[in-house]
């Protein structure tokens, strides 16, 4: 008897023929590997994935990814991506953006698919630099870096993604490190899992424009001091040691050591689950070199999703006036002969 049953998909089935095309020792590597081994944990055919990208290093995924997609214009994938999956809800749709391409030109696009909750999966590379068009500041750039584009240092004050994501109450918002990969992987796998938009912050590092930028939480012996790894339902604790922690002094987070009267239960714990998104948005703002930077997962709760809550309505149109007829559409209401 034949076996009907079709093979279980490998990472490299789901690597394409085209010759991948980053500087040597980008971090993007490090995330099309991640991606490459996550896709096969899903069980989805590759026909039912579809990777939409804009402009930018970052938007060449699709080409390096061996399912449907679309490199897009400058800004606007997620207006494309919002549309292929309201008319085509069966596919999983993924994002994949810079911070140029995502928060400059992108914007008002992104802002608005994280209060819609479409489900969609935002994969945001930040390398806090433009790099395809060679090193300009980006709207993550921080102050005062001097770059081509800001020769005497920047001055406009930089997006946090997080902090947007969470203030337009994204319903999955997440932040891990290229170099991370055990870390990426899992963060990945639980964003492709929700229902509803999905977003995911990666630090990335451009090391030709911004080499280095975060050596800081990646760094064999700085990272354990600066940065500290959200787990749900468990305290805020970092340090080689885990000796320290985050606990709130009013509503101000600082910085404590365990011990000396302080134990974990007197530290944050983390709710990501909690439907207001305060506690989310304040972790959101913990940046180094105040506070260690939280990586992994700030929000994960499940509201209505604009996708699904649409095509109800068409089915409901279509249940009370039948299927829909074009030329009489054209040819109703107001309309008149031009001479």
């Amino acid at each position: 008897m034949a076996n009907d049953i079709a093979p279980a998909l490998t990472s490299a089935d789901f690597a394409s023929d085209q010759d991948v095309r980053w500087c040597p020792g980008c971090g993007d590597y490090s995330i099309l590997a991640q991606m490459k081994k996550v896709m096969p944990q899903l069980g989805i055919p590759r026909e039912k994935i579809v990777f939409i990208s804009g402009i930018g290093c970052s938007s060449r995924f699709p080409y390096y990814m061996n399912t449907y997609g679309m490199h897009s214009i400058h800004g606007r994938a997620p207006a494309i991506a919002t549309g292929l999956k309201c008319v085509r809800p069966d596919l999983q749709v993924w994002v994949v953006t810079g911070d140029g391409d995502g928060l400059s030109i992108g914007g008002n696009h992104f802002l608005h698919l994280m209060r819609r909750n479409v489900d969609l999966k935002i994969l945001l590379f930040n390398n806090r630099i433009y790099g395809l068009t060679k090193g300009q500041y980006s709207p993550t750039s921080p102050l005062g870096k001097i770059n081509k584009s800001a020769p005497m240092g920047v001055i406009d004050n930089p997006l946090n993604p997080l902090s947007v994501a969470i203030g337009a109450e994204a319903t999955f918002v997440a932040r891990s490190i290229d170099v991370n990969i055990k870390h990426l992987g899992e963060v990945l796998k639980r964003a492709a899992e929700h229902k509803g938009t999905a977003f995911v912050e990666i630090y990335q590092n451009c090391n030709i424009f911004n080499d280095g930028a975060f050596d800081y939480a990646t760094d064999k012996v700085s990272k354990f001091d600066t940065t500290v790894e959200l787990e749900h339902g468990k305290p805020l604790i970092f340090g080689k040691n885990k000796n320290k922690g985050i606990r709130l002094n009013g509503t101000e987070p600082e910085v404590v050591e365990l011990g000396k009267g302080i134990s974990e239960d007197d530290l944050l714990f983390h709710d990501e689950k909690a439907p207001e998104p305060t506690l989310a948005y304040l972790l959101s703002r913990m940046r180094h070199p105040e506070f260690p930077e939280p990586i992994g997962v700030f929000r994960a709760v499940d509201h209505p999703k604009y996708d699904v809550e649409l095509n109800k309505q068409v089915e409901t149109a279509r249940e009370k006036k039948g299927p829909g007829d074009l030329d009489a559409l054209f040819n109703s209401g107001e309309t008149w002969t031009v001479g």
